[in-house]
């Protein structure tokens, strides 16, 4: 039986999601495989939870110094060669996720591995004659906030995923990539590169029963406010969302915290006071704002296809998603350089607003309702160069080199 190993970077939760959906693909185009999968930390524990133990294993790939709010950056610089908390140096780091790595690969013998932001396995596999897949929107990013210093550091990873046999870009082709200022590729790997389309799903995926949650949207206008990443990310894009409402009292939104957290679902009217979901249901409340630890995928849908606009981070996942699937305009408030790199492509194409403070957020949401019609044209006909389900053609690319080996 084939065995297909998938790499899962831990940092950030769309490299996760982006290989669960090309997970569900697989068996469609390879009927009998063996899967492993390898990651570490909050990635590692929800493999444990979906697969058997056997087929799971952790990889510590370095990732950056959590910090308050986003990634510490001067701490994670000092991390290169000095301990930092409970992290050792990244060159020891390295050396060690190497060294593990390489006895998953000796001892389970794959016959193709997919790696989604760990770049490491392109090594190993490159070294053992195995063919790989790297999964990404990122290969020589343009850098903003951290700037030149960072450079050596892009170069060296670009370096590693070019070692990769193909390169999968989970987005549309040009000239309809949203991830395009994050790519850059050189002529001479060109060849390897494959646009598979966007990750995100045209499939419908909601229920027959309406929650009361999708009951009490149904016929608002509001903005959906998403906090995405890991806890850090999500920290700093929630506190950022705190001061844009203090400004915005009137303005209906509904904030989804992507926290398995019941406690946090709650409705407020416009006078500050606080209602359950059902309750605010049962009284007809005229609510302004609505907070939902988790949305099922059902109340997600109901949601994009209810809201106005949306606002995010820059997740590329989310972005293709809420432009390319639901055809809705974006405000985006980015936390990394990766997140304004697309939010910045889609604001020259009037999809959406790149705000890079709680003032510009506020006033781009003003400026997107006053000038609403020319960004849904502006949308929806980029909808119709979007191309979606990258999750299947990267399972019938895995297909077409296992067949071929």
């Amino acid at each position: 039986m084939k065995k297909v190993g998938q790499f899962i970077y831990s940092w950030g939760n769309g490299h996760y999601s982006r290989m669960m959906s090309l997970n569900e693909e697989l068996p469609s185009f390879i009927p009998q495989y063996e899967a492993h999968f390898a990651s570490k930390d909050e990635i590692y524990q929800k493999l444990l939870q979906k697969f058997p133990k056997n087929n799971v294993h952790e990889a510590l790939a370095p990732t950056p110094i959590d910090g308050k709010y986003g990634p510490d950056v001067f701490l994670s610089m000092i991390n290169t060669l000095l301990p930092i908390r409970d992290n050792p140096p990244v060159v020891r780091q390295v050396v060690n996720y190497l060294r593990k790595e390489r006895e998953i690969f000796d001892s389970l013998k794959f016959d193709l591995v997919i790696n989604d932001g760990d770049m490491g396995p392109n090594v190993l596999a490159k070294n053992r004659n195995i063919p790989s897949i790297f999964i990404t929107n990122q290969f020589r990013p343009r850098l903003w906030k951290s700037r030149f210093y960072f450079y050596p550091g892009v170069w060296y990873v670009s370096k590693q995923i070019a070692k990769a046999t193909k390169i999968a870009v989970a987005d549309s082709p040009p000239p309809y990539t949203m991830c395009e200022y994050n790519l850059n590729f050189p002529e001479n790997i060109k060849d390897k590169v494959v646009y598979v389309g966007h990750f995100a799903s045209d499939k419908k995926k909601k229920s027959d029963a309406k929650s009361d949650l999708e009951k009490l949207v149904e016929g608002n206008k509001f903005g959906y406010w998403m906090r995405t990443g890991n806890k850090s990310t999500n920290d700093i894009t929630g506190k950022k969302y705190e001061e844009a409402f203090s400004q915005m009292k009137k303005a209906k939104r509904v904030i989804s915290h992507a926290r398995a957290d019941q406690s946090i679902d709650k409705v407020k009217d416009e006078n500050g006071k606080t209602y359950s979901i059902s309750e605010a249901l049962e009284k007809k409340i005229d609510w302004v704002q609505i907070d939902i630890g988790f949305l099922s995928e059902s109340q997600k849908e109901t949601v994009l296809e209810e809201c106005d606009y949306a606002v995010i981070n820059g997740s590329h996942t989310v972005m293709g998603e809420i432009i390319g699937i639901k055809a809705k305009p974006i405000v985006g408030i980015p936390v990394y350089d990766e997140q304004t790199n697309q939010i910045q492509w889609a604001q020259e194409r009037n999809l959406g607003i790149l705000a890079n403070s709680t003032k510009q957020l506020v006033s781009g949401i003003s400026h997107l309702k006053e000038n609403y019609d020319s960004f849904v044209d502006a949308v929806k006909q980029y909808q119709k160069n979007f191309v979606a389900n990258g999750a299947r053609t990267t399972a019938k690319l895995a297909a077409e080199m296992l067949e071929s080996r």
